[in-house]
């Protein structure tokens, strides 16, 4: 469930010459350097693998650690500074879970530089779409097992998508944290039993081709 939580902690008075601060220079390079990097790393690697004769599970492995530094980069560091939105949970000592979806206002809000704003949700948005083709490319091709990343692709940058669209514009348009909580556990369970089939199905599979030996 959503809380009334307070909003991000920040102080709104502006540095000495930051009003004469240049627009068109970005205020977190840096930032936005990995907000990019992570999240479209995993996508050329995955699109890249089969180029370079690279084996599902060297691929596999690359491309999970890649989409988990993603989303812990997207939802910890670079949604904070680039958007001024920030989501997370905690669950209170009966047990509830309480989902909290901030977002700076006021002047702090109107520190927000643009050129970095459009960065961050142009690629919150895009890397879910790609996913979502490299996914059906996937099917179309019967590669069953490729399609396990672009599910996990989908799955984490789909959380980060929801909880800023929560952050972005509330309760008002009609989303419910229940919705959420639940969609994210179905998706979560989806995920890691696609992986575990994935993991488990092939050495059974290796096993049965073995010739048995008759006594």
């Amino acid at each position: 469930m959503a809380s009334n939580a307070p909003l991000l902690d920040d102080d709104d008075t502006l540095a000495f010459g930051e009003e004469n601060e240049d627009k068109g220079k970005l205020k977190h390079p840096f930032v936005t350097l990995f907000h990019l990097l992570f999240r479209f790393g995993a996508i050329l690697t995955y699109m890249l693998c089969a180029v370079f004769g690279m084996g599902f599970i060297t691929s596999f492995i690359m491309i999970v650690m890649l989409l988990s530094a993603d989303f812990w980069t997207v939802k910890n560091i670079t949604g904070r500074l680039m958007v001024g939105l920030r989501w997370w949970n905690y669950v209170d000592d009966e047990g509830v879970s309480h989902w909290i979806y901030e977002s700076r206002k006021g002047p702090s809000q109107n520190r927000i530089h643009a050129g970095e704003s459009r960065i961050f949700w142009s690629a919150l948005y895009a890397s879910p779409v790609i996913w979502v083709v490299l996914f059906l490319i996937a099917f179309f091709k019967m590669r069953y097992a490729w399609m396990v990343l672009p599910i996990i692709g989908i799955a984490l940058n789909g959380a980060n998508v929801y909880g800023y669209v929560r952050c972005r514009y509330g309760a008002a348009q009609g989303l419910q944290a229940s919705f959420g909580s639940v969609t994210s556990n179905f998706m979560r369970e989806q995920v890691m039993k696609n992986i575990s089939s994935m993991i488990f199905r092939q050495p059974t599979a290796n096993a049965s081709s073995q010739p048995q030996q008759t006594v």
